[in-house]
């Protein structure tokens, strides 16, 4: 998209959706930490690795469940700024 000079483009703000992605980021967070302290067979049955014999700790879906709930709370602290002019 080319802006003609001197016009302002705004960028979009979804600000309903900010109380869900907080919401889902610290959600996401938490499965991190269960992750990380429980051994696979206390998992929970819906858990992705969950494994009823096994008991070493799932250290790589922890990691991964913390770094996207830090995108997401990102995502959401981003949506709470004002508005914005966009780049040129």
């Amino acid at each position: 998209m080319v802006t003609p000079p001197g016009e302002t483009v705004l960028v979009k703000k979804y600000r309903a959706l900010i109380l869900p992605a907080v919401v889902l980021g610290l959600l996401l967070i938490a499965i991190a930490i269960v992750y990380w302290i429980e051994p696979a067979k206390s998992l929970p049955g819906f858990f992705p690795g969950q494994d009823a014999h096994s008991t070493h700790h799932h250290f790589k879906h922890g990691i991964a469940a913390f770094l996207v709930g830090l995108a997401v709370l990102a995502f959401a602290w981003f949506q709470t700024g004002g508005p914005k002019p966009a780049r040129k």
